[in-house]
């Protein structure tokens, strides 16, 4: 028998499988090679070897001999990131078959921690009522796996838990012949994996983007969803007494499609298709569930006493088999399939279902239309005692309706203020009236788009083209979402996001077009409309006039009114990215929260309320790090029962990847909803000071941040040259070009290639720089300096914010590499500002560590996370030779050397070090 920790033996298991395989494939030189590099980066990992042994064992290599390298080190840190999910989870089910109490960020706990608080039912429902948690998988970059890797390492996973249970299990007679099945099964999907490119040929097409979000759903939304939804009801009815059930909580989003800031690929046939393959997502999975419940309801009216709306029903259902006389359940559930059959043909295709038989019924008009049925089968089964066959398959079909309806996801429309305003412009010109909308001041932009908007009126008759192709191209993913909203119901777009708002007029502006296509109806000061007009403040400066900004919206009858209809809800987004690029780390964070303090007392004010959309990336340089936490982290009244938050890159293979990791992080998001909503979370006794300090550090780390990437001349070329920056556009990751304009200024770029960089050159500079030299010039020296680490210390254990924002910085800097980023800089064409720049860095990097350490109290980094801590332990010499050889072909590339091996070689470093960090930016 063996212990039930099987991480070491397992990551030992498949590096030893991983090794067999390329014995076989490439020969005994290569796995020598890969066997030699493997072991050097061990010795360099335990200190007994300096980074130049593995440097001089690649430095000028044959480029074409790095292949089968790369690959190895890339298969081997997947192999790791498996066996520690597997390790993760089979822990996570043993303390719960302990019966250890259920851990934070899970409903269970909530439940316990409202009810040990004493919330009343009252405050419960008032903040249900208003009620939504809604992950937003968004476009940019899907995932640097491909799916087929995907795809194979889930087999092997399967096959690994297969392989504990028979370890653990008792031996007989043929657990030997089982194992060596497994091994052999393990070998093959091994042999798989290593003979499958691990990157794209080309770049993928947003549809292959959208299907990548979509299959999601299958592996675990579609069921985790509406689940963790009936939890929630079942819950409130239970401890609360609610009678009535609640309504959906979790509700997706989607980007992917509807996102065309600075997008030119997404247009009005990527919108179709993204709404079209949503809804046919959604509709199959209820033809599917009804099929089923079809074959359970063999309920005879013999035995059982059956309703009369459920007898009209099963009428309906024109089933006259004579076996099926006395089952009016299957009766009407077999006319339910046929209807939802003629609702895909309809809405979908034709082709999309199987035969004809469904033609003799007519399609579902709304979801509304089919939760009728519905409830008829439920009342009539409640009215027969049969509440247990109700509550089952039943109930899991009402609460998916509830929550995906006929969209499955609400999608959001999304573009730069800039592009709107050129829109509005030209309709403005077209339509006579006026030349020039562009030049005119901000008092007579917000004029002239009133009077716009009191007009019901078109601006230019219906089928007008003669606009430029950008133009056109917007006016049209506007016509298509009108059309779509039209078919599939009000939740499929019900979003309009201004990213770069700045002023009351870029708001305006979407509304403008929304009328002209009819998703806003004008009725003088008070238009009405089903689309949420959504300000994106990104950078520090917009975020600090945010509140501002809307005040001054908030003030205009016409779109107040419109707010009046929309529920008093006014949602803003806060952009993580762009803020971090703008002014650093900690600036950005206290930007973001001072921000939220400011948007919660403007809402407050004007009695409205505010739903905030939260831009996370994937890394903490993004704004990333753990949803429970973040959420958490967050100013008084900021969550008031809903919270939106995008998800991407690898993180939403990550959390949702499986059903038991969705649940899981599905579950975090309700949680800290409703902790965060219902519950006291920070212990605050002097916030003022608690803010004082905190933007003082901001200020302080700002200015150093500023001092490097806006003012030091050194600064871009040192980023360009020492990051594989250039080479990041070939990795073919995502849709979307990496620069919303051709320059050079870091403030255009993306944030995914300004995260990147940084990560592959093992800066990490996103998420800390600034933040050590801001901590040591506010505490200053002697006896101040005693007082004001006390107090740091202080707001570190009791203010969820402060305890985030160094949490997370202590993650991404386990995740730097200094002697690795010193390599990345002797690429630097200037030796002189490659070393002032790097020792800067360096210098800081240690500033900040040794801060860190002073004010929580700990020896190392991941003190308080000892999972991470093993984590980046366990896969850093799997790292090592990757970066090294990355080095290498840049060095190469840069010279001149254009053969495939060196530029397919760098996207495979890219690629294995995306994998090994968990994250591409």
């Amino acid at each position: 028998m063996h212990a039930p920790d099987h991480l070491q033996e397992d990551i030992r298991y498949l590096g030893r499988a991983l090794g067999h395989v390329i014995a076989e494939q490439e020969g005994q030189e290569v796995f020598d090679l890969v066997e030699g590099a493997r072991q050097t980066a061990f010795e360099i990992a335990r200190g007994e070897a300096g980074m130049d042994a593995l440097v001089s064992m690649f430095r000028n290599i044959d480029p074409r001999r790095t292949t089968p390298i790369i690959r190895a080190f890339s298969h081997f840190a997947l192999m790791t990131n498996l066996a520690e999910d597997l390790h993760d989870e089979s822990s996570r089910e043993r303390a719960l078959d302990a019966g250890e109490p259920a851990p934070d960020s899970t409903l269970e706990a909530t439940w316990a921690k409202l009810e040990g608080a004493q919330v009343t039912a009252a405050e419960v429902a008032e903040v249900l009522s208003r009620a939504l948690v809604a992950p937003v998988l968004t476009a940019h970059p899907t995932e640097t796996r491909r799916r087929t890797v995907f795809d194979v390492q889930q087999k092997i996973s399967e096959l690994m838990a297969e392989r504990h249970r028979l370890i653990e299990a008792p031996e007989n007679a043929r657990t030997q012949s089982r194992m060596e099945e497994l091994d052999r099964q393990i070998h093959r999907r091994m042999t798989i994996l290593w003979q499958t490119a691990l990157i794209r040929v080309s770049r993928p097409r947003i549809e292959d983007e959208i299907e990548v979000g979509l299959r999601y759903y299958k592996l675990s939304l579609l069921e985790e969803i509406p689940a963790i939804n009936q939890n929630v009801s079942q819950a409130i009815s239970r401890v609360y007494g609610a009678e009535s059930a609640t309504p959906a909580i979790l509700r997706p989003g989607s980007w992917i499609g509807g996102d065309h800031d600075g997008n030119p690929f997404v247009t009005a046939d990527t919108l179709r298709y993204a709404t079209t393959r949503a809804s046919a997502t959604a509709l199959k999975y209820y033809v599917n569930q009804l099929h089923a419940l079809e074959h359970e309801l063999s309920l005879s009216d013999r035995l059982s006493d059956v309703t009369v709306e459920l007898v009209a029903l099963a009428t309906r259902g024109q089933n006259d088999e004579p076996s099926r006389v006395d089952e009016p359940y299957r009766r009407a559930v077999h006319g339910m399939r046929g209807r939802m059959c003629a609702t895909v043909a309809k809405l979908i295709d034709p082709a999309a279902v199987e035969g004809t038989w469904h033609q003799k019924f007519a399609p579902y008009s709304s979801a509304e239309e089919f939760a009728a049925d519905l409830a008829v089968i439920d009342e009539s089964l409640r009215f027969s005692h049969d509440e247990i066959i109700a509550e089952d398959r039943v109930a899991t079909i009402r609460v998916a309706l509830d929550t995906f309806g006929f969209h499955l996801y609400s999608m959001d429309l999304r573009q730069n203020s800039e592009s709107f305003e050129q829109v509005v412009t030209e309709l403005f010109g077209v339509a006579q009236v006026h030349s020039d909308y562009a030049s005119l001041n901000e008092e007579e932009k917000v004029q002239l788009l009133i009077a716009e908007l009191h007009t019901p009126r078109p601006l230019v008759p219906r089928g007008y083209r003669d606009f430029t192709e950008a133009v056109q191209r917007e006016i049209d993913i506007f016509v298509e979402a009108a059309a779509a909203n039209a078919k599939f119901g009000p939740e499929m777009i019900p979003h309009c996001i201004i990213s770069m708002a700045e002023s009351v007029s870029d708001i305006l502006e979407p509304m403008v077009l929304l009328k002209e296509v009819g998703l806003i109806q004008a009725a003088g000061d008070n238009p009405r409309g089903e689309v949420d007009v959504i300000p994106l403040f990104e950078t520090i400066g917009d975020l600090q006039a945010g509140a501002d900004i809307l005040r001054q919206l908030w003030q205009l009858p016409l779109y107040r009114s419109y707010l009046a209809q929309r529920g008093d809800t006014q949602e803003v987004m806060l952009g993580y990215s762009d803020s971090n690029k703008d002014g650093g780390y900690f600036a950005a964070n206290w930007a973001l929260y001072a921000a939220e303090r400011e948007l919660v007392e403007a809402g407050s004010e004007n009695e409205i309320s505010l739903r905030l959309f939260h831009g996370r990336g994937g890394t903490v340089g993004r704004g990333g790090g753990p949803s429970y936490e973040a959420i958490l982290a967050q100013p008084k009244g900021a969550v008031t029962g809903s919270v939106r938050i995008t998800e991407q890159g690898e993180i939403i293979s990550a959390k949702y990847g499986s059903r038991d990791t969705a649940r899981r992080n599905l579950e975090a998001l309700v949680s800290a909803t409703l902790e965060a909503s219902l519950l006291t979370v920070d212990d605050l006794s002097n916030p003022e000071r608690a803010y004082e300090i905190m933007a003082e550090l901001a200020e302080l780390s700002q200015q150093k941040y500023s001092s490097l990437v806006h003012e030091d001349p050194g600064f871009i070329p040192y980023f360009t040259q020492s990051t594989p920056l250039q080479e990041i556009g070939s990795l073919n990751i995502g849709s979307r070009p990496t620069s919303r304009k051709q320059t050079e200024g870091v403030e255009d770029l993306r944030a995914i290639p300004w995260v990147l960089s940084w990560s592959q050159s093992r800066v990490m500079l996103p998420g800390w720089f600034g933040v050590g030299s801001a901590i040591s010039q506010w505490i200053g020296e002697g006896e101040q300096a005693e007082s004001r680490i006390a107090e740091l210390r202080r707001l570190y254990e009791i203010w969820p914010f402060f305890d985030s924002v160094m949490s997370n910085m202590a993650q991404v800097m386990s995740k730097a590499e200094m002697r690795l980023a010193e390599l990345y800089a002797q690429l630097v064409d200037d030796s002189d500002t490659s070393q002032r720049i790097h020792r800067l860095i360096a210098e800081e990097f240690e500033l900040s560590r040794e801060m860190f350490f002073k004010i929580t109290g700990s020896e190392h980094l991941l003190a308080d996370n000892p999972m991470l801590a093993r984590s980046v332990r366990t896969r850093f010499p799997y790292l090592l030779p990757l970066n090294v050889i990355q080095v290498e072909l840049l060095r190469r590339y840069r010279a001149g050397d254009e053969r495939d091996a060196v530029s397919r070689g760098i996207q495979l470093t890219m690629n294995g070090l995306a994998t090994a960090l968990r994250n591409s930016g």
